[in-house]
């Protein structure tokens, strides 16, 4: 029976159109024809398949819409439909109850328009989010703390069989997941006309690994609690409208290794300990011209009077301390020299002196005596 669970021509050189027909349709589960160079529309036969879990078609010249059929697929798992020529929106069905367990939606670079749905927030095993290099526009759902996966460790059960691969953006650069695919948590947006603030809410997935917002038309300020996202390893707001400080939560980041939030209009002090000061890349800040600090340049206002004001204490300070060490040493030498040089040269003197001392010890036996 496993035999024909997987359909599987990936990595080909395949044309033409795909098969609108396959048999025996009830046992597929996997359909994988990633990089090759199948064109025309998907198939709607597809939604024959009832007990497709795994739908990989990236890196073809697939056009046209999602076909609505795939909403028969009750056990549709993965969908990877990314490197295509595909338009329209996204079907209302992701994210209704028959696309309920996803855990991955790939639909990066194609021609995809439209505002990001809400139903997107049902999609509680949803562990990889990349919607990048698109035309979305609108704003981000303020119900992505909804997605329970990236909030509670949710255990998801791909295929037994058969080993995923999924090519992803993270950390600045494509690398390929197969068996740790499902360690991955990440949401990219990146590359579309989104605007409208980043919502504070999307502070609550405290499991997401990466993050990348970049290249929209984002506005407002970074959300204050981004520090509570204590797994990010990968923070991109670059290539936006943001303004405002960047919060100092920032520096709680323990995990981070990738941060770009060039080209905004973030102002302030760079925030500085913990993770930060070891990502010390300007290229990081670049294109805010009123951020200040280190590793930038450009210095805050008040850094050069503090630096030069310090300096003139510690001159001051250094000052003080040498003549103190001075005048001591004159004091002894002047103070020695007044009593001993006179008592060597003056030879009346020197007898007076001792005879006093004399006295002063007679007296002294005398009172011991007397107790």
């Amino acid at each position: 029976m496993h035999d024909f669970a997987v359909l599987s021509v990936r990595s080909n050189h395949f044309s033409g159109e795909f098969l609108n027909s396959c048999s025996p349709k009830s046992i597929i589960s996997i359909v994988d024809v990633a990089y090759n160079n199948l064109s025309g529309n998907m198939p709607s036969s597809l939604g024959e398949l009832s007990n497709l879990q795994i739908l990989t078609l990236n890196n073809n010249n697939f056009g046209g819409k999602i076909p609505n059929s795939l909403q028969n697929c009750p056990i549709l798992k993965s969908i990877d439909l990314g490197g295509n020529k595909l338009s329209g929106n996204i079907p209302p069905w992701i994210g209704g109850s028959n696309g309920s367990m996803l855990y991955m939606l790939q639909l990066r670079n194609n021609f995809f328009s439209g505002h990001i749905p809400q139903q997107l927030c049902n999609l509680g095993y949803l562990r990889i989010l990349d919607l990048s290099h698109n035309n979305f526009s609108g704003t981000i759902p303020n119900c992505l703390n909804n997605l329970t996966s990236l909030l509670l460790n949710v255990s998801v059960t791909p295929p037994r069989f058969y080993t995923q691969l999924a090519t992803l953006t993270l950390k600045g650069q494509q690398l390929v997941y197969n068996t740790t695919l499902l360690l991955v948590k990440s949401i990219d947006l990146s590359s579309n006309n989104l605007q409208g603030e980043i919502p504070q809410e999307i502070s609550s997935l405290i499991l997401l690994g990466t993050l990348n917002l970049s290249r929209n038309q984002f506005t407002g300020k970074i959300p204050t609690k981004i520090g509570n996202m204590y797994w990010l390893e990968t923070l991109d707001f670059s290539h936006n409208h943001l303004s405002g400080q960047i919060p100092q939560t920032l520096s709680s980041l323990t995990f981070l290794s990738h941060l770009n939030l060039s080209y905004n209009n973030l102002v302030g002090r760079i925030p500085w300990g913990n993770q930060l000061q070891t990502l010390t890349d300007s290229s990081i800040y670049v294109g805010n011209p009123s951020l200040c600090g280190f590793p930038l340049s450009t210095k805050c206002p008040g850094d050069d009077t503090f630096t030069t004001t310090d300096a003139k204490h510690i001159n001051d300070d250094g000052n003080d301390e040498l003549w103190f060490y001075v005048s001591m040493v004159l004091g002894f030498v002047v103070g020695f020299w007044s009593v001993c040089g006179t008592l060597i040269v003056k030879k009346s003197w020197r007898y007076a002196y001792f005879r006093l001392f004399d006295d002063i010890k007679d007296k002294a036996t005398v009172a011991f005596a007397a107790l």
